[in-house]
């Protein structure tokens, strides 16, 4: 686990389990966890590497920021900032309609804190994977750092 300020960076592996004292997951977070699983075996198969998973920044003490649910580097050396949406079918718009300004803005604010742990931050880029039921649709550069 890496901590620092109001950073709790961790992997599903250091979830709470009821075994732990902590509250069991819920369903939603196993569909959550199985698609991000899919989703960086599917990255991976791409090439792209991961450097982190789950990347969680506060605003505060009682305040939520951001969470990136996989950061992971291209060949090049591009650094890429990936959001996983699942939806068990599109009709409701769609995983990735399900993106709003918002959480776009919260994946960004976690980016920026992430970045100045580095002495020369590299190319980046902000993707999503998004699975509708079986389909699964990579979305490169979906959003940028202005929103």
């Amino acid at each position: 686990m890496v901590t620092g300020g109001f950073l709790k960076g961790r992997s599903k592996a250091d979830a709470g389990t009821a075994t732990s004292g902590a509250p069991a997951r819920t369903t939603a977070q196993r569909q959550g966890d199985a698609a991000e699983d899919r989703a960086l075996r599917w990255l991976q198969t791409q090439g792209l590497t991961l450097v982190q998973r789950n990347y969680r920044v506060a605003r505060g003490p009682y305040a939520r920021g951001g969470e990136i649910d996989l950061i992971l580097r291209e060949r090049d050396g591009t650094l890429v900032f990936v959001e996983v949406r699942s939806r068990a079918s599109r009709s409701q718009g769609g995983a990735a309609a399900s993106i709003t300004a918002s959480k776009q803005r919260s994946i960004v604010l976690a980016a920026q804190h992430f970045l100045q742990r580095l002495a020369v931050p590299p190319p980046c880029r902000f993707d999503v994977l998004a699975i509708d039921g079986e389909r699964l649709d990579w979305l490169r550069g979906a959003f940028d750092a202005g929103g």
